[in-house]
């Protein structure tokens, strides 16, 4: 009996041992290609969504690997309270200095880099230091892409990580993909996740997670005083995913549902820019694609982890639909695309035989560099009428761009006789060469 129960215990142990090592290596690629390039890496994204790791564990072993010695590798984790000496700019690079010996190449590792008090000016010094490869993390775009792209001018090469994908969890998820679909779609894909077993572990971490790390974190940077209005808000928006909004409307609804009634457009809008900064959400514009021109002020929000957009609202808002068309768009994002949402004005001819316009929406206008692609989402795919529908938009589009229809059941890939593709969500997430 003692025998079986450590048996099982250290099954376990080694079960969410192989869950913590994902295999990312869209990343790693990114980071081998980027070597030496003489900019500073700067590795961004959200909170808890695997940049130190990524950098400490997975990046420092394929240095290894290539056979960089270990003392050339100098990793500093500034929220280690061990390492708080480190946030004086002068003795910080004091110390590097003493630390490189010879003329070999040195990679500088520096995690959560904006605690360092002028940590700008520290990067600049190192980025014209001769023999070192600098290597950065921050969870702040405030703090990074803003000021860095400022002062580097061009000196700066920012990685931007994403929670797991759909593919990266399901390289480690024992079950089914239609298991792991559900999984995914009600917990994210943040790693630490991983390591809680059951329901009730998942939602508490992610719930006490957004608390004490995200709510508290934006609260410190920006001094917000408001606290249970931003509150409130955070979960208005989270109601409001796959829905165009703008300040204006986000504060009526957060007027009609709160018993605060003196919140302003601007104060949403500062509050919606501090979130953007955090990496909790990510905007997107309305694209008018026959004006081939920006309408409006009206967007839409999608949160870069759905488990804690569930979270902020206790899991009581689980719309599969809204859900996958946020998957979907970070998808698109993560593999380098830039995302819009499309718009198509049409007139018709209404029951008194008088024109009318109407407006169509396809809900992704996805670009990088010369290449297009047009997606629609629909969760499911019941009758004829249900796939006209969805098929509408995309019709009317009138280019020769690929034009892609994604269902979240299983359905075998083909296209109509118009060139619209339609694709399961299984096969559009897990087979990279999808799009």
């Amino acid at each position: 009996k003692i025998y079986n129960f450590v048996f099982e215990k250290l099954s376990h142990v080694t079960f969410i041992s192989k869950l913590m090592i994902v295999n990312r290596s869209t990343y790693i690629d990114k980071l081998q290609r980027s070597k030496g390039n003489g900019l500073i890496k700067i590795i961004t994204g959200l909170r808890r969504s695997g940049k130190s790791f990524l950098l400490k564990k997975l990046f420092r072993q394929h240095l290894l690997d290539e056979g960089v010695s270990d003392d050339h590798i100098i990793i500093i984790d500034m929220e280690s309270r061990k390492n708080k000496v480190f946030k004086d700019p002068d003795y910080l690079l004091d110390w590097l200095d003493g630390r490189m010996v010879d003329d070999s190449t040195y990679y500088i590792i520096v995690d959560e880099v904006q605690e360092v008090k002028d940590f700008v000016e520290v990067l600049s010094s190192l980025s014209v230091t001769e023999g070192t490869d600098v290597y950065v993390t921050g969870s702040n775009s405030r703090f990074l892409s803003s000021d860095v792209v400022t002062e580097f001018r061009g000196r700066g090469d920012e990685i931007h990580v994403w929670p797991l994908s759909f593919h990266e969890f399901m390289s480690v998820y024992e079950g089914s993909k239609e298991d792991g679909w559900a999984e995914y779609l009600m917990y994210g894909g943040l790693p630490q996740l991983l390591t809680q077993d059951g329901d009730d572990k998942k939602s508490e971490f992610l719930r006490r997670l957004y608390r004490t790390v995200y709510l508290r974190d934006i609260y410190e940077r920006n001094n917000i005083e408001l606290k249970p209005e931003f509150e409130e808000l955070s979960q208005a928006l989270a109601s409001s995913i796959g829905a165009p909004v703008n300040a204006s409307n986000i504060a009526n609804t957060f007027k009609s549902v709160s018993n605060v009634r003196n919140i302003s457009d601007k104060t949403v809008s500062t509050y919606l820019e501090y979130m953007q900064d955090a990496f909790l959400i990510e905007k997107s514009e309305r694209y008018d694609i026959k004006g081939r021109k920006y309408i409006g002020s009206l967007y839409k929000c999608y949160y870069q982890d759905i488990g804690l957009r569930n979270a902020i609202l206790s899991f009581r808002q689980i719309e599969p639909t809204h859900l996958m068309e946020n998957v979907i768009y970070n998808e698109m994002r993560r593999r380098g695309w830039l995302v819009d949402v499309g718009n198509i004005y049409h007139r018709i001819r209404n029951s008194e035989g008088q024109q009318q316009r109407v407006t169509l929406e396809v809900d992704f206008v996805c670009n990088k560099g010369s290449e297009r692609i047009y997606i629609q989402s629909a969760w499911r795919m019941p009758d004829e009428e249900k796939m006209e529908q969805e098929k509408r938009s995309l019709r009317l589009v009138g280019d020769s761009f690929r034009k892609l229809l994604i269902v979240g059941e299983h359905t075998k890939s083909w296209s109509d006789e118009n060139g619209i593709q339609m694709m399961s969500i299984y096969d559009f997430l897990l087979d990279m060469a999808s799009i």
